[in-house]
Formats: C-alpha cells, structure tokens, sequence
C-alpha cells in the first residue's frame, strides 16, 4: 500500500542536509523500514524529484548491501530518488572501491550515515560458508572468508551452509567486520565518526518480514 497522506515532492537539498545529525538519519530510516514493512511506503512525485535533482543532490547516507534482488534498498528504508546512496556487492564486503564511494559520499557529499546491510539466507555468505571455487568468485568470497573462520570458533559444526545457525552467525560477523574494515581502511571515516559526523552503523535484513535487524 502507498500512503497517500503524505507525497514527497521535494528534493533533500544541502541546506537541510546540513541540519540534519546522524540520530536524526538513522531514526528516519528506521522509521522508514517500519513503513516498509507496514505497507504504508510513502508516495513520491517523481517527475518533480528527477526536474530537481538535475542541478545536484545531498543524500542523507549511505547503504553498503548486498546484490540480491530480494533487498530493495530504497524501498526497505522507503527513500526517494535523491534520499540516499546505495553501493552493491554480493556479501556486502569492503574494498578500496567501495570505501572511496564512502569516503565521497561522507566527506564530499555531505551523508550522514553509513549502513552496512546485511541479509537473512545470504548465498554469498552460503558460499563462502561451503569454500566454493569458481572463477572470480572466488577471489570475491575471499572477503568474506575472515568472518567464516572467526564464526567457526564459536558455533559448533558443521561448519557448512546446512548450518543454519552458522550461516547466520556468519551473517552478522560479516556486518561487524565489514564495519570494522571500513574504519580501519579510511582514517577519513573514522575521523567523522570519532567526530560525531556520521555514523557507521550495520544490520541485517530480514527476507519474510522485511524488517531490518540493527547489530
């Protein structure tokens, strides 16, 4: 269902930007995901967002998730066009790449929030759970091995995608250490965050309720 109260037409522009502080972002989004899983998303005048979005944007955060089809991410957070930025890799994983589009979106930009989301049944956790190999898979899973072998320690076996609880342990390490890479690899970042700028926050979305779990 849309809401039709409420029909956003407005761009976020920098001026309000500016006002906003990373507690403010974080309870929009949360507020967002309620209505996303309420069913009550709210309406947007698009053509009026995309006339006004040609002369620049200002993005409130920033989403690191994964590529599965089943994550919408503006829809999970119900953003707009112009709400957010959102980069995608299968296992939402940290790389030079990735964190140089934080750091723009942070630093340049003007967002106030980095997510790091996760997702229930994650199959490029699955995989790296199983060691696959495959082409350039496997250099990809290579990312996401570090929160398999930390998970191992503490989840009895078998160590494998049968596993539930292991795939979901594994799925929350992940998060936390995709965090942890973020703040290691960009002394850009984490001076924002120990500043109070922003916020570096992770969750894990979950496929049947829709509801996004903060870890």
């Amino acid at each position: 269902m849309i809401n039709n109260i409420t029909m956003r037409n407005k761009l976020l522009t920098q001026e309000a930007q500016s006002q906003l502080t990373p507690d403010t972002v974080l309870e929009n989004l949360k507020k967002g995901n309620t209505n996303y899983t309420s069913d009550n998303l709210t309406a947007s005048d698009n053509s009026s967002l995309r006339a006004a979005c040609v002369s620049g944007q200002a993005p409130q955060a920033i989403v690191l998730s994964c590529i599965d089809s089943r994550v919408v991410v503006e829809e999970v957070f119900d953003q707009a066009l112009g709400d957010i930025f959102v980069a995608r890799v299968a296992g939402n994983f940290a790389n030079t790449d990735i964190v140089a589009s934080m750091e723009y979106a942070c630093k340049v930009a003007g967002s106030k929030v980095i997510v790091v989301l996760g997702h229930e049944a994650c199959g490029a956790v699955k995989a790296a759970c199983d060691g696959v190999e495959l082409g350039n898979i496997t250099a990809l899973l290579s990312n996401i091995q570090p929160a398999v072998d930390t998970v191992k320690a503490s989840v009895d076996g078998p160590h494998d995608s049968g596993n539930t609880a292991f795939v979901n342990a594994t799925i929350i390490e992940n998060v936390n250490h995709t965090i942890d890479q973020i703040r290691s690899m960009s002394p850009i970042l984490s001076t924002l965050e120990s500043e109070g700028s922003i916020a570096i926050k992770g969750g894990v979305y979950q496929l049947a309720s829709g509801a996004v779990h903060w870890v």
